[in-house]
């Protein structure tokens, strides 16, 4: 590993979790696509089922604001 991507790391461990979580997770989701930008096929037809579940309502959604509240109390 380079020494730019070694500051990055110290600098963002320096974040408070949250933000660490944030910077986490639009790397990770960085990995899911493929060098063309397209969803894996896997992806896709994870998509497609959820998108089912939702218009035959065979899921409760939760509103965004719980969620987050939920997150955030646990990792308090």
């Amino acid at each position: 590993m380079g020494l730019p991507a070694e500051k990055i790391i110290a600098e963002a461990l320096q974040l408070p979790a949250t933000l660490r979580a944030l910077v986490a997770e639009r790397l990770i989701e960085s990995l899911d696509f493929s060098e063309t930008g397209e969803l894996s096929s896997e992806w896709r037809d994870e998509v497609t089922r959820r998108c089912r579940e939702i218009d035959e309502q065979m899921v409760e959604l939760v509103p965004s604001e719980k969620v987050m509240a939920r997150a955030y109390a646990a990792l308090k």
